[in-house]
């Protein structure tokens, strides 16, 4: 699956809304709203207030979508990991992690390699070659800081 470049909050919270499980109705079911009430909201429709963050926070832990942080973070050129719990790691999640760390960076290289066919790299070419850097950076981050979390010697901070 192409994951969208979301260039606006619109966008993000757009696509937070479309991929919660059962489509629009149950996102605004699930936030307490009728269809209507979540339309004017999303589409940011004149007189009406868009969704809160922490409306479309509840919508993407349902769904397991970071659209919104991933957007908030790449204002600041940044990138989001959400860090485990460490009650939820072992080595096998560790090889997981791993895994997915080696596929995002080969997706950046896949873009990179056919962005250079014609020897120029088109401005949306860099959009999508940003977009899956940031998405193997936060890979990578999620995976050491997962490894920290594993391996921490007993008695360090936060524990």
């Amino acid at each position: 699956m192409k994951r969208p470049i979301l260039d606006s909050r619109r966008k993000a919270v757009m696509a937070a809304v479309a991929a919660f499980p059962g489509g629009r109705e149950f996102a605004a079911l699930h936030l307490g709203l009728d269809l209507k009430q979540l339309d004017n909201k999303v589409y940011e429709n004149p007189g009406h207030r868009p969704l809160t963050d922490d409306q479309v926070r509840q919508l993407e832990l349902v769904s397991g979508t970071r659209y919104l942080p991933d957007y908030l973070c790449g204002l600041y050129n940044g990138v989001f990991a959400e860090m485990p719990a460490g009650s939820q790691l072992d080595n096998l999640d560790l090889y997981a992690r791993s895994l997915v760390t080696d596929v995002a960076e080969g997706k950046v290289d896949q873009i990179i390699a056919k962005a250079l066919e014609d020897g120029r790299i088109e401005e949306h070419e860099i959009a999508e070659i940003i977009a899956a850097h940031r998405a193997h950076i936060a890979a990578r981050h999620a995976e050491v800081g997962a490894v920290i979390t594993l391996h921490r010697k007993p008695g360090g901070l936060d524990q």
